[in-house]
């Protein structure tokens, strides 16, 4: 387990985000890039949030980095993942970009009530929930592996 670093490289950093996107290459320039992820992020322009959410792995995606497949777990059944595709779809077009939850290990199916909550916000709601929930992930993978 690993305590929050002072310093990461950008390739350290593209894993931990899914891809070497205009936020890390911005958080690369920082002394402690994940505590201050948040004012970072502050500053982006929305194109670069938007960069930064669809660099991210779909839930129930079928081809995903090792990471995200571990926090992601196994397979759940089959309605559960048709439910996913569809409201990953849904999100999608209604939103303009990827949904990003902190999975946490947590089944998909408990996955499945908490996007449909989320289809329900506005759209700047959602895009800050969204990449607050980057960093949510990016600091849980530096400490987990």
């Amino acid at each position: 387990m690993h305590d929050l670093p002072r310093q990461l490289t950008i390739d350290e950093l593209a894993e931990l985000f899914e891809g070497r996107t205009r936020l890390v290459e911005k958080l690369a320039e920082r002394e402690d890039p994940l505590a201050s992820a948040h004012e970072v992020i502050a500053d982006l322009t929305p194109d670069e949030k938007l960069e930064a959410l669809n660099a991210h792995p779909a839930i129930g995606a079928k081809n995903l980095s090792t990471r995200s497949a571990a926090e992601q777990g196994a397979n759940d059944d089959p309605e559960t993942l048709a439910e996913l595709g569809r409201l990953n779809i849904e999100y999608e077009q209604r939103f303009g970009f990827r949904f990003v939850v902190f999975v946490n290990r947590r089944p998909k199916s408990e996955i499945v009530p908490i996007l449909r909550e989320r289809l329900e916000r506005s759209r700047e709601q959602e895009l800050d929930t969204a990449v607050q929930e980057l960093v949510a992930i990016a600091e849980d993978r530096w400490r987990r592996f």
